[in-house]
């Protein structure tokens, strides 16, 4: 039977150090998983999570957890009240408020499990002085507390973080092998998988649960967004706002799936916890409310940023690299009208949409001058 870690794909030394960790029981207290995006750093922290919580997950040979208890379905599910994620709440990195939030939370004892774990991503974009304010809680944390950190370079984070924690190296996956992987676990065809991997910023994780949502609405999205492109250098104005505002309220769809479903789950089960456990909860729903958002946020400019790369490919004289085979007919009309240059200039918009959006500057604002400046620059 397959355990949480024989899902952390294209990682086979990450893979058998975690489950030997759990299994010999030889647990630390803060790790850094260190690797570059798109190397499955976020599904094994919380198959790690999964096994550290499972009542059953270190009795076993595999030492993964067992994958039916309520423990192992909320970890897997992203709900489990003992582990909380964050990721920085603003374009700078992290916020001295958030580390305050978390030496606070870590002091308060575990709400359904014998642990709890904090997985806390782009640690690499953790400042100064949010790292002073987290360092004794990193060094003396209470027993019963597991810190996984997530950065791209151990050179990239600070080295009183580093110090104080045990190095996880992950391996960068070949885009092509990254492919394979998905087309294995997903049942898609090579061709879909280079599609998801590129709206999902080269995350296989991300990708397969792209190919694999319920009524392909990731892939109806993406759909979407390239239709707006390949639309926009026959449009007008108001043309240009109304593309904008169906591309905004597809973004907010999901989100939306999502809170409903937090909110209902939480009214289940309010009864059964403290007021200061429903602070607790509603502040991690309001997180994964956050990173929902900003995750279909990203999808939107990784598309739009995928669909310009493939055109100045055409235009370098290499069509042979387009990945969005299925905008084929936009891309070819728009590169015979454009060149390297101008399409390099429409990119540099995307990175300030993006840089926008990680500033909390209203959606609607940053994508309707996404739509407008591309509009411009090429065509």
């Amino acid at each position: 039977m397959a355990d949480a870690f024989d899902y952390i794909v294209g990682q086979p030394a990450v893979r058998d150090f975690l489950r030997a960790t759990v299994v010999s029981d030889h647990v630390g207290q803060a790790y850094l998983f260190a690797g570059a995006a798109g190397s499955n750093k976020t599904l094994a922290a919380y198959a790690f999570a999964r096994a550290l919580l499972c009542p059953k997950g270190a009795k076993g040979p595999r030492g993964g957890g067992c994958g039916a208890c309520k423990a192992c379905m909320r970890v897997g599910n992203k709900n489990h009240p003992d582990v909380h994620y964050y990721e920085p709440a603003s374009a700078t990195g992290y916020l001295v408020e958030q580390i305050r939030e978390i030496t606070a939370d870590v002091a308060l004892a575990p709400i359904q499990g014998s642990r709890k774990v904090y997985i806390i991503d782009r640690v690499d974009r953790l400042g100064t002085a949010p790292a002073n304010a987290f360092l004794k809680t990193l060094e003396e944390p209470p027993e019963d507390v597991v810190f996984i950190l997530l950065g791209r370079t151990v050179d990239s984070v600070l080295p009183t973080i580093v110090s104080r924690c045990q190095i996880v190296p992950f391996r960068h996956i070949p885009a092509s092998e990254a492919a394979a992987i998905i087309v294995q676990n997903t049942g898609a065809n090579t061709e879909q998988a280079r599609w998801a991997l590129e709206a999902c910023g080269g995350s296989i994780t991300r990708a397969a649960a792209f190919l694999n949502a319920p009524k392909n609405e990731p892939m109806e999205f993406r759909r979407r967004i390239l239709d707006v492109l390949g639309s926009l250098r026959l449009a007008d104005n108001a043309d240009v706002l109304d593309y904008a505002a169906s591309l905004v309220e597809a973004i907010k769809l999901p989100v939306d799936v999502e809170r409903q479903a937090l909110e209902a789950e939480l009214e289940e089960n309010r009864d059964l916890f403290e007021k200061s456990v429903i602070r607790q909860i509603e502040a991690r729903n309001k997180r994964r409310i956050s990173a929902k958002t900003a995750e279909s946020q990203r999808v939107l400019t990784s598309v739009v940023r995928s669909w310009l790369r493939d055109i100045m490919a055409v235009c370098a004289g290499t069509p042979e690299l387009v990945i969005n085979t299925d905008a084929r007919e936009s891309i070819d009309a728009v590169a015979a009208r454009s060149d390297v240059a101008r399409v390099t200039r429409a990119l540099r918009q995307v990175d300030r949409c993006d840089e926008a959006l990680a500033y909390n500057v209203s959606p609607e604002t940053c994508i309707d001058a996404l739509l407008f400046e591309t509009r411009e620059v090429l065509l």
